[in-house]
């Protein structure tokens, strides 16, 4: 490798990732030198402390010391989810685990711990800030959390526990993605796609004609003739399943997609065996830490106290919504003259809609362009947060011609930045949508404040043609969740990096902004303020925004049993030894419980359930129910204030701007709550806005 590549120069010196000269092979180069000199600058920080050992000494030093090393890797980690390529993978995979067992060291690192447990201890700890006191006491929990103080076999044990459960997490990832772009159908007749809007037939044929290969016929496909490919990606999976008439195509795709992953597609990329021996690792790393369960261990670093506080906020909302969702259920089977199974549920849901609401999504998409949904977004939070976003007119360096790269303005300086990834690229970008921080907010030594950068993606249909990118409700509302993530990440006013953002903040609070973002998606003024229409620029029709409102709470009971049929399927694989039951066991007890609908003899959901096994949920999905508690309880401050008020939403939105954006990790969010709304969060908000309980 060229001892100056691009990857050790950015990681060197910082700024903004120069992405088209990052390549695979200056990986492996790269990480071995970042890590020779972190091991060389760690065993001097070692050896240079004391019990006098300052804050700065420390922390910031320490901070320091891995930047480099955090720069390299997070660029990597992020083209692996955008730009996915085998050469790139299989070099993540030969360095992973040689960052985890730096990583590891570090944080078991005895003269490190014991300068931390020395800050703590000091008369002079009281005098920190609350940021930098609630870092020390962070550390110190992860530094327990990572097997410090294990010895000999024990610590060689808990480190190839920690070694393996990396290396099976990014093979989860990796069959997931693997295994979603394996399976497609190619339909060829008027009939197959009989049902199916405009929009979505062009894309499917445009998708035809990407994969067409020798297939004259689909290298000539049109939207009108066809031919039309069928994926499992979700912008072609989800409309299908809601339009399409073919009864036996919806089943079959719905199989396909719960079978992604599993030995029931073919056995490539078969997660089972990892889904065994992720949980078996999990209870053996909790039982060495000393704990009863991975329950125990993953509610250390959260805000709920115990699990049976998050049970008792899971039976709360489950009593309230279980009873609903059955009736719900009922209806549809009504509706369609039979009992439905679970390949109707889409299809009968959008017809009751229709009929009942009289309006369809792809009615609604057409009000729905992307430009225009952009700039209600960044209107909503120049109201609220008094900030202005503008696209960079100079040029920055992104990872595809698809990104875009935007500055966030204060008072006319810029505070922040961020790219914007906003379509689905099935080939080689992973589905759903995320946030992570590209740059993070610090104060550097010359006194002067590091801006934070976010990277903001999501997975939503394309343009075709001339036409932008028209998104369906739930892809609007996902743009302002994961937004919401960013404004957490970019109005930080936090210095000390590792409260800064997101950063430090309990996993089952972080969703707490995003959450709250998604209130503004049918708020009337926000709404009505940039849906207009793709081809007449006309405004959605009044008539059309009381249906959308009226039916926000369409389903709302069957939704709300879903998330926690994950959330319990989740809590229970971690709560214990499974006592010979696998993974699919439990999720079948619990649906027992939880699901309107018998588990399916085929289903593998599990096999890519990302969330839990590849991504950092494990026990912590119950979080999304948590967070929305709090995000539904503060957008009801607005309401009891005056949500339709100008200055309200200016007084208010400051409030929440310097509080829940603004503290970032530096206070525990119950406190961070509680200065925003004076009071501890109900759910009482929660249970209105979803029509699960009478309105006041």
């Amino acid at each position: 490798m060229n001892a100056e590549s691009a990857l050790l120069r950015f990681a060197r010196s910082g700024g903004l990732p120069p992405f088209s000269a990052i390549v695979a092979d200056d990986v492996d180069g790269t990480v071995d030198t970042l890590l020779a000199e972190l091991q060389q600058g760690v065993s001097a920080l070692e050896a240079s402390l004391s019990a006098a050992s300052s804050y700065d000494d420390v922390v910031e030093a320490l901070a320091s010391l891995t930047e480099p090393i955090e720069r390299a890797w997070g660029v990597v980690s992020h083209l692996m989810g955008v730009r996915n390529a085998p050469p790139l993978r299989a070099a993540q995979q030969r360095n992973q685990p040689k960052v985890v067992a730096a990583m590891m060291a570090l944080a078991q690192s005895e003269p490190i711990t014991k300068a931390l447990q020395g800050i703590k201890d000091a008369s002079s700890f009281s005098s920190l800030s609350p940021a930098r006191r609630r870092i020390v006491e962070s550390k110190l929990l992860d530094a327990k959390l990572s097997g410090f103080g294990l010895e000999g076999a024990q610590k060689e044990r808990f480190n190839a526990i920690q070694q393996e459960l990396s290396e099976l997490s990014t093979r989860f990832s990796n069959n997931v993605l693997d295994a979603t772009k394996a399976w497609s159908l190619v339909l060829q007749r008027a009939e197959d796609v009989d049902g199916l809007p405009a929009s979505w037939k062009a894309m499917a044929a445009a998708a035809a004609r990407e994969h067409a290969g020798d297939d004259d016929a689909q290298k000539a496909a049109t939207a009108e003739a066809g031919p039309w490919r069928l994926s499992l990606d979700f912008p072609s999976f989800s409309p299908f399943m809601r339009y399409a008439t073919r009864r036996d195509l919806r089943e079959k795709a719905y199989k396909a997609y719960l079978a992604r992953a599993s030995e029931l597609d073919g056995g490539a990329h078969d997660n089972r065996p990892l889904i065994g021996r992720i949980l078996e690792l999990r209870q053996e790393k909790a039982k060495l830490l000393g704990f009863k369960s991975f329950a125990e261990v993953s509610l250390a670093q959260k805000m709920a106290p115990s699990t049976s506080a998050v049970h008792r906020l899971l039976d709360e909302l489950r009593a309230a919504s279980l009873p609903v969702a059955r009736e719900e259920l009922t209806e549809l089977s009504r509706l369609a003259g039979f009992e439905v199974k679970h390949w109707d549920v889409e299809f009968y849901s959008e017809k009751l809609r229709e009929q009942r609401y009289a309006f369809s999504e792809e009615e609604l998409r057409q009000y729905l362009p992307f430009p225009a949904v952009l700039d209600g977004l960044f209107d909503v939070v120049r109201r609220l947060f008094d900030i202005e976003v503008e696209e960079a007119t100079t040029t920055v360096e992104r990872w595809h011609d698809d990104v875009r790269y935007f500055r966030v303005m204060r008072d006319g300086r810029e505070v922040a930045a961020f790219f914007l990834d906003p379509y689905a690229r099935p080939a080689d970008k992973r589905g759903g949508a995320w946030m992570d921080d590209c740059v993070t907010r610090r104060r550097l030594p010359d006194g002067g404040v590091r801006l934070p950068v976010a990277y903001l993606v999501c997975n939503q249909p394309p343009p075709v043609g001339d036409q932008p990118s028209l998104l369906p409700f739930r892809d609007v509302e996902t743009l302002f969740h994961e937004f919401g993530h960013g404004l957490q990440h970019m109005l930080s006013t936090v210095d000390d990096v590792d409260a800064s953002g997101i950063r430090g903040v309990e996993w089952d609070a972080v969703e707490l902004p995003s959450q709250f973002m998604e209130n503004w998606c049918t708020h009337r003024a926000t709404l009505m303020g940039f849906a207009r229409h793709v081809d007449t620029g006309e405004p959605l029709p009044e008539d059309l925004f009381e249906k959308m409102k009226a039916a926000k709470t369409f389903r709302a009971a069957s939704v709300m049993m879903r998330q926690l049929m994950f959330a319990t399927v989740d809590l229970n694989l971690h709560e214990g030894d499974l006592g010979g039951k696998s993974a699919f066991d439990v999720q079948r007890e619990v649906a027992k419980e939880n699901a309107v609908l018998p588990v399916l003899d085929e289903d593998r959901f599990l096999c890519s359930f990302s969330h839990i096994f590849a991504g950092g949920y494990a026990c912590g999905y119950y979080s999304y129910k948590w967070a929305e508690v709090l995000s539904a309880d503060a957008f009801g401050a607005f309401e009891d204030e005056g949500v339709d008020d100008a200055s309200t939403l200016g007084r208010v939105g400051a409030r929440f701007r310097d509080t829940v954006l603004a503290l970032g990790g530096s206070v525990h969010p119950g406190e961070v709550f509680r200065q925003f709304r004076g009071r501890d969060p109900s759910t009482a908000a929660l249970l209105r806005h979803a029509g699960l309980s009478p309105a006041r």
